[in-house]
């Protein structure tokens, strides 16, 4: 039974919300674990603000506002949160196009995402400095949360299509 596309949307939705939260989870160990030196050059190459802070200040500064450090911090991860939960809403819609997306669906999906997002869209919109200017750990880190956001998010719709089928 094929659902309608507003329930598939609400799914898409909470589950980029959940696959947000383990990405988050994921990442942060990797951080935490990775040299100091990589760290350091990975800081260095972003001015200590992540991508999303940086989008604020764009959006601030264009509203004419000046944003202090924790409302940039506040607002970069609500643009984080919203890009997560708005992946999870893209995939419903594809999903709800072509609900017999096989196995490996969500990766691909995330690695997508990953390549897309990361390595492409936030250098373009001047969100961050080229991909050379980071060390390999960053965009290994950015691929294996990206495949947690897209595996959580296919985990959520096969948990729905098996609800729907009993």
């Amino acid at each position: 039974m094929k659902r309608n596309l507003p329930a598939d949307l609400l799914i898409g939705a909470v589950a980029g919300a959940a696959a947000t939260w383990l990405m988050d989870l994921a990442t942060t160990a990797l951080y935490e674990r990775q040299p100091d030196e990589v760290t350091k050059r990975e800081d260095d190459a972003r001015g200590g603000k992540a991508a999303y802070e940086v989008a604020a200040e764009k959006a601030a500064g264009l509203a004419g506002r000046e944003l202090t450090e924790d409302e940039r911090k506040r607002a970069g991860s609500a643009i984080h949160w919203a890009l997560g939960v708005s992946s999870g809403v893209m995939y419903g819609a594809l999903r709800h196009a072509m609900p017999r997306m096989g196995i490996g669906s969500g990766i691909a999906y995330g690695a997508a995402f990953w390549l897309l997002m990361d390595e492409a869209a936030l250098t373009l919109m001047g969100l961050t400095p080229p991909p050379k200017d980071f060390p390999w750990q960053t965009h290994a880190r950015g691929l294996a949360g990206h495949l947690v956001l897209g595996a959580t998010i296919e985990a959520a719709f096969d948990a729905a299509a098996a609800i729907d089928s009993e």
